[in-house]
């Protein structure tokens, strides 16, 4: 990692023009910023990417992209054109420059990104967080005394390659038989309810998906003024990747007013609304991502945070990470909030960081934020929780094993037990070469 310093230029957010792409040539201001014009010309397989870029692409990618789905991919590809149109690519270079591009390597990632020896963690799991385990109804995970997480919906505009819900968010892929919430929707938000109507321990929700933007306005809407008449409830979060992946959907009239009507009651009643977002680079933060955020803002929403991941190849130098927080905190009204190390699904090494290099990212960014402004950079470890990456209590840096402790008690799931140490594993192909002759062969766990 880079020990020279950073030097803060500001840099105006840019939207790159769609137009360089021949398939978008004709595509106006207008149908840009309508939100279903984005949903309708996502690009799901080779055959759409083609018909967006023309020849510009090299057959050779489109043979990559089609043998990571048929060998590695947990997500199928959708990606916004909100999304493509950020990753680079100059005419006479766009191959090289386009898979090289920092947020087509975790939108669209194809073979020749997967760790060779190493795609996959011996101890990688689907539900990596185990977060059904701790369902109290279908959807709603409580996990932490007083927070859960209400999962309403599986599906996103836009996935990510790395999503640590691939267990259940997405169509099916040829490696993963997806998960499936079987109640309907109504149900399951009754459900919901009558539990944190029973549990009023619990104060703070998180409320997702799946991205909230794929749920219908009024649908949201009534569930969030159900949900702000628990008077037990202080906090909520609207979690959505859209505002970065599609913000012409949160520039949408009738949803603007919709949160504005939200936001007053939530003011009305004392009640903290925020939305978080998922940016993972700079470059994916545009003039319309900031449109978005202020707007939420100027609806009523009290803050727009970010909770981004750490990523081999898009932010893991000092860099990316106080370019993206200053794009975020400077130009677009976005609190830059939490990094996260990936977690440990399948197939996803490659995007994988250690946590002694997690560690000396937090220590690097340090002093250039604001205080209130400067991310944490966290671990969720299974069983335990967000940890921040120096609370681990042991760590063998030879074998990539680190050991993390609860010092909370379970909302449901796992056992209650303060004292018993949770292990975490970094990427194998990051372990010096005793620690990868140790996994490669023999008993592997610690």
């Amino acid at each position: 990692m880079s020990a020279d310093p950073y030097v803060y230029v500001r840099r105006p957010l840019t939207e790159p023009d769609w137009r360089r792409l021949p398939g978008w040539r004709d595509v106006t201001v207008a149908q840009w910023r309508d939100a279903q014009w984005q949903r309708a010309h996502c690009v799901k397989d080779a055959r759409q990417l083609r018909a967006v870029v023309g020849d510009l692409l090299h057959e050779s990618f489109y043979a990559d992209l089609a043998a990571d789905a048929e060998r590695f991919a947990t997500m199928p590809v959708l990606v916004t054109p909100q999304l493509l149109n950020v990753m680079a690519g100059e005419a006479a270079t766009f191959t090289e420059d386009f898979l090289a591009d920092p947020v087509r390597r975790y939108l669209m990632p194809v073979r020749s990104d997967r760790h060779p020896e190493w795609p996959s963690h011996p101890y990688a799991q689907r539900d990596s967080l185990h977060e059904a385990e701790m369902w109290a109804v279908e959807g709603l995970t409580h996990r932490y005394p007083t927070k859960v997480l209400a999962e309403l919906l599986s599906t996103c505009p836009q996935y990510c390659g790395h999503c640590t819900r691939m267990d259940l968010v997405g169509t099916s892929t040829p490696q993963v038989t997806k998960a499936r919430l079987t109640l309907r929707p109504v149900d399951r938000q009754e459900l919901i309810l009558d539990y944190l109507k029973r549990t009023p321990g619990v104060r703070d929700v998180v409320v997702s998906g799946g991205d909230l933007a794929n749920l219908p306005w009024p649908r949201l809407e009534s569930f969030l003024t159900r949900l702000l008449e628990l008077s037990s409830v202080r906090d909520i979060r609207l979690a959505t990747k859209a505002l970065v992946g599609l913000p012409q959907h949160w520039l949408q009239p009738d949803v603007l007013a919709g949160m504005a009507r939200v936001a007053g009651l939530a003011r009305r009643r004392g009640v903290n609304l925020a939305v978080h977002t998922h940016a993972n680079h700079a470059r994916s933060v545009t003039p319309l991502v900031a449109e978005a955020a202020r707007a939420l803002l100027d609806a009523g929403v009290r803050d727009v945070r970010n909770q981004g991941v750490l990523l081999r190849g898009c932010n893991t130098t000092p860099a990316d990470l106080l370019d993206l927080c200053f794009a975020l905190q400077d130009e677009a009204g976005i609190l830059p909030y939490y990094f996260y190390v990936c977690d440990m699904i399948p197939n996803a090494e490659h995007w994988r960081t250690p946590i002694h290099e997690a560690q000396r990212l937090q220590e690097a960014i340090m002093g250039y934020l604001p205080g209130y402004a400067t991310p944490r950079i966290v671990c969720d470890v299974p069983y335990v929780g967000k940890r921040w990456v120096h609370q681990l209590v042991e760590y063998d840096r030879e074998r990539g094993v680190s050991y993390w402790t609860r010092k909370h008690g379970l909302g449901l799931g796992g056992d209650g037990d303060l004292d018993r140490e949770y292990p975490f594993y970094d990427p194998i192909d990051t372990l010096p070469e005793a620690g990868r002759r140790w996994w490669a062969g023999g008993e592997r766990r610690p």
